[in-house]
């Protein structure tokens, strides 16, 4: 079945993954150390522990932020990618190329939940294009990250532009 087969890696395109199998709970991590490894309120993660995971382009550098806890990164562009401890890996929700269709079902760390996290979604919202002093240049932008599927090669030539 084509949706036990998810594709990923990280923002340069210098590491990429492929996951066969079944993912195990996907979640979000509020605990310090989650929140210093992903430079974010929380990290999403999802447990790959029953699936296969094969690393399809460069590796993962890794560091070792506990005595118990690895975290796996693009050592290129710096995208948090794996969080490996002694009961399995799980990899970072946003690094897959679809993670749309992989929802979080409970918070871990709560202890060290962001006063303010909880407010985020009643903020108001508005399109990237809304905002009048970034529009002129983010109509002319051009995307060096990777795109959301795997490429033969990478980086894209600067004379594919």
């Amino acid at each position: 079945m084509a949706d036990d087969i998810r594709t990923g890696g990280c923002q340069c395109g210098a590491v990429r993954f492929r996951v066969e199998g079944k993912l195990g709970d996907a979640s979000v991590c509020h605990c310090r150390m989650c929140q210093k490894a992903s430079g974010n309120f929380y990290l999403p993660l999802v447990s790959v522990r029953g699936a296969n995971v094969a690393w399809t382009r460069g590796q993962r550098k890794r560091f070792q932020s506990s005595n118990a806890v690895w975290r796996g990164f693009c050592g290129d562009c710096g995208t948090p990618l794996t969080f490996e401890a002694p009961d399995g890996m799980a990899l970072a929700i946003a690094a897959f190329d679809r993670p749309e269709g992989i929802a979080p079902i409970i918070q871990w760390g709560t202890e060290a939940k962001l006063p303010y996290v909880d407010r985020v979604p009643s903020l108001p919202g508005e399109e990237t294009m809304a905002d009048v002093d970034a529009a002129s240049y983010l109509a002319h932008l051009v995307s060096y990250q990777h795109p959301d599927h795997d490429t033969e090669t990478w980086p894209r030539r600067r004379d594919d532009e």
